[in-house]
Formats: structure tokens, sequence, C-alpha cells
């Protein structure tokens, strides 16, 4: 694939110790991009004339000091997780910080200050796309900070951290089969949403660690890091460098750099085949033939006999036949060969509606913040 490459960390709320030599944000910008990096805005001034045409949600430029006052000076056990990127640290802002702010629960995502191009770029890109976008099913950026080398984000806080870690805990009791439709639902949502604004976003990266749950465990897409504009007027694809996520990104994107809304259909047929299995999208502690999920479970998803063979154990038979699958028809069509053939997103949210049933949200604590791969003590 040449001088592709994939995010191999998962973006929010979780520390990869490896993370760092697998971002993109600690390449140095090629000399060809030199100049285009000096373009980029370099203090609030130059966001808010970038953001000026297309700014719809306000958004509050903090100074690097107001940061260190909402983090208490960026305390680790005050970290809620990280990837390449750098770390997420839990914040509170109160009414004294500045006149006018209520006072509320925010998480500050920190780029690690290497003044990359592709840093920088990402950044950038989640300012203007979540300055210009908003929706139940989107996570809420709060501001941003634009003063010498440090750029942050501060979003709204989503107390349940991400649904990789709430699926895939060996901690936390296992996701009710409702709990997981209705994340399917919401995470849908969200990415109907985003295809068919006036113009349309591909968000190119959806994956169990991009989608954030509060309290009530509605889901919410973070992380615009990677999304695209998506085709429009007679185009059918955007053409772009190869980025996302092994496992997750469709095979066409990765074989022709082609990108279309359908290459995020693809992605959510694995999120919810995933949510389906309990499985990972690769796992490599599976025997060879089960480390791909979509390999694994394609064959048996269209055959009713054995499609209860993929449900995740951990469930002990507490779902509803006939939802399990409606779930996995659904997850078989989006994972199609042909992109044109995958259903659209719209389509998607039609089909997941009747599955949602009333959820009873369990009671107990949100998953605990992780440092380094260790539980860390809650502020």
């Amino acid at each position: 694939m040449g001088n592709c490459w994939f995010r191999k960390q998962p973006s929010v709320y979780k520390v990869s110790s490896n993370a760092k030599s697998d971002s993109p944000k600690n390449q140095s910008p090629p000399p060809t991009k030199e100049k285009e990096y000096s373009k980029l805005p370099s203090n609030p001034k130059e966001v808010e004339d970038l953001r000026r045409d297309s700014a719809i949600n306000p958004l509050i430029a903090f100074s690097y000091n107001e940061l260190r006052i909402i983090t208490e000076n960026f305390r680790q056990d005050h970290v809620l997780g990280g990837g390449g990127f750098g770390s997420v640290y839990k914040g509170f802002i109160t009414e004294d910080l500045r006149e006018g702010l209520q006072p509320l629960q925010v998480a500050v995502k920190v780029h690690d200050g290497d003044n990359s191009f592709q840093g920088h770029r990402e950044w950038l890109a989640e300012v203007i796309f979540l300055g210009q976008l908003s929706h139940p099913n989107l996570v809420k950026l709060i501001g941003y900070c634009c003063e010498d080398d440090h750029r942050v984000l501060i979003y709204e806080y989503m107390a349940r951290g991400s649904v990789e870690k709430n699926l895939f805990s060996r901690v936390l009791l296992p996701l009710p089969w409702a709990i997981r439709m209705k994340i399917a639902f919401g995470a849908a949502k969200g990415l109907a949403f985003l295809h068919e604004s006036q113009k349309p976003v591909i968000y190119r990266d959806f994956k169990t660690s991009n989608i954030l749950l509060d309290l009530d465990y509605n889901a919410k897409l973070s992380d615009f890091g990677l999304a695209k504009d998506g085709p429009e007027g007679d185009k059918t694809h955007v053409s772009t460098r190869i980025m996302g996520t092994y496992g997750y990104a469709a095979p066409e994107y990765i074989m022709t750099g082609h990108l279309t809304p359908r290459s995020d259909v693809y992605s959510f047929g694995i999120v919810l085949l995933e949510l389906l299995t309990g499985r990972k999208s690769l796992d490599k502690s599976k025997p060879a033939r089960e480390q791909n999920l979509a390999d694994w479970a394609l064959p048996l998803l269209s055959e009713k006999k054995k499609v209860l063979n993929l449900v995740d154990p951990r469930l002990e038979g507490d779902y509803p036949v006939k939802g399990i699958h409606k779930a996995a028809m659904l997850a078989y069509h989006c994972l199609n060969r042909n992109p044109k053939a995958r259903p659209l997103m719209r389509d998607i949210v039609d089909s997941l509606e009747p599955l949602q049933v009333a959820v009873e949200v369990p009671s107990a604590a949100p998953p605990p913040m992780i440092i380094n791969g260790s539980p860390a003590v809650q502020p």
C-alpha cells in the first residue's frame, strides 16, 4: 500500500503504550508540505477567521493557563486515557474561571506539542467539523486552545467513556442486549446525520473507541481528526490518502483510496458485529481462523441456524432471537464487498428502530479511568 498508514491505537479514553510510535502525528511533514503547514492557524484569531464562513457553534478559545486551572495542572489522576495524539484529562469549568461561563464537567484532549503537520491538521479538522455540526449523537466541542505550540480540544464529558471499554472490559458487567442496540441506534443516527448534512461528511474512522457514552448509554461520535468532506454533485467518491484503523476500514477503500459514505457503512457493520459477538474486529489471541472478525463471522451471518453461534456468550441467552437475526442480517448487508449494494445509513437507522426496547440503565459506577493500562483513582 505504499506510503499509506493505519491507526492501530484507539483514539479516545484509552492509553496505548506503543501509541506514540504508531501515530502519524510523530512523522515530520515532507518538504512539499512545509509551506502548507506554515499557513495553518497559529492563534485563536486565525482559527476564527478560518471558521467564519462555516461556524455554527460558538466555541470558546481558552488560554493554556485556564486549562491548567480546569485540570488542576493536568493532574495524572485526572487522566481519562489517550492515544497517538496525546492524553485526555477530566476537568471542571468553574463559575469564577471567566465571566459568563457556566459550571461544567469537561474532557480536555491535549495534542502532543511536537508541532507536527499531521497532528495540527487533525486538531484543526476537529475544530472545523465540530464547529459547524450539531447533533445529539455527536460529542459537543466546547472550545479549544491554540497558544504557542499547544493544541487542545475541550469537549463535553462523557461519563462512561468509550464503547470499546464498556464492551470488552473484563471487570465491568456485560452490556445487556437492549443497551447494545441502543448504542448501535444512536451511532447510526450520528453517521446518518453526517452523510445527509448540507455538505456531506464522511467520518472515516468509525470504531468502538470513537463512540462515547454518557451515563444513560446515549452514544456520541467523537474524534473527527480523519473526517472528510464527502463527494458533491456528479462526483461518486473522494480520492484520498488511505487512513483509518485495521479491521474497520472498507476493503475497496484500502485497495483504491476511493472514499464514499458507504465506506462508513462497512465500518458500521464491523461495529455492529462487535456488539453482536462481544469480539474485537481483530484479535490475535483467537485461533488463526477467528482472528479477523469479519472473515470469521460473514459465512455464518446469513444462516439462521448458525447465527446464534456468533452471539456473545456473556449474554447467557438473554436476548430476543428475532432481534439477533435482524441485527445479523443488517451487519451482513453492511459488509457487502460491493459498496453500492450496502444500505444507506438512513435505512440502517430505520432497520434498528424496531429493535429498540425500554432500557433499564445499570446503576453501577462508570468505568474507571485508565493510566498506562491500570485503573486510576477517580478525581
